[in-house]
């Protein structure tokens, strides 16, 4: 059953990504918005989902993408939420959060999920090239940032301890995700079709006022000045003909 199938997805992989989510923004606010998201749309494209080789990474995939929009940054910071104290403590993870997003996030995905950097830019929607690129400039501004601990052993622990760390997130429960993702949907639907709906509306108001210009009514004007213009013509002298002698 499709609901099962999500419900196991969910259950299994809601927490850790969480943590994942987290380890990105430093703010458990934002984190839990952005799994949410991704779950919705999970549910929403479940069809799609569900043959996708990697069902857990397309959700990360969409939940990556969700939390590091630049858009985020112009919102109140009491709604994206501040970083953790956990991070404001750990200067590995300041030193993390302080690096270009697309960094941050290949770091997660090769060093604390251990993809490789071919599967990793199927994720992040990128050349391999670049992926390899960015997850080596990521590695050296971190030892830059960081004398004494460049060793790549110390930051794949901490990577790793972290991205999949033993969920303790309180999360709703799957059946409301669906219910939720579900309502939504069909709040949409009514929106769109009650668009639809006005604008067609508008383009058959449009076409019945237009409409009421007749044709026929600048013919009988047109005409009119016609047959004037050929009146005054009639009753004036014909400067080509010889006048009339009495």
């Amino acid at each position: 059953m499709p609901a099962d199938a999500f419900d196991t997805l969910y259950v299994r992989t809601g927490g850790p990504l969480v943590y994942q989510v987290l380890l990105l923004t430093g703010s458990r606010r934002l984190a839990f918005e952005a799994v949410d998201a991704a779950f919705h749309r999970a549910w929403e494209h479940w069809p799609e989902v569900a043959v996708d080789p990697d069902p857990a990474g397309w959700v990360r995939a969409r939940a990556c993408e969700y939390a590091l929009a630049p858009w985020h940054r112009i919102r109140p910071a009491h709604q994206a939420g501040a970083p953790t104290e956990d991070a404001e403590g750990d200067p590995l993870w300041r030193a993390f959060l302080a690096l270009p997003a697309h960094h941050r996030r290949v770091l997660l995905l090769c060093e604390g999920l251990g993809l490789t950097t071919e599967q990793a830019a199927t994720e992040m929607e990128a050349t391999t090239g670049a992926t390899r690129n960015r997850l080596t400039h990521a590695r050296t501004t971190l030892s830059r940032h960081l004398p004494g601990r460049d060793d790549p052993g110390v930051l794949e622990t901490w990577l790793k301890d972290r991205a999949t760390a033993s969920s303790t997130a309180t999360l709703p429960r799957a059946q409301c995700v669906r219910r939720t993702s579900e309502r939504l949907t069909r709040r949409q639907t009514r929106l769109v079709l009650t668009m639809t709906a006005t604008l067609a509306a508008l383009i058959a108001l449009t076409c019945a006022t237009t409409g009421d210009d007749n044709p026929s009514n600048t013919s009988q004007q047109v005409g009119g000045h016609a047959s004037t213009s050929d009146s005054a013509s009639r009753g004036r002298p014909d400067p080509h003909t010889e006048p009339h002698l009495p």
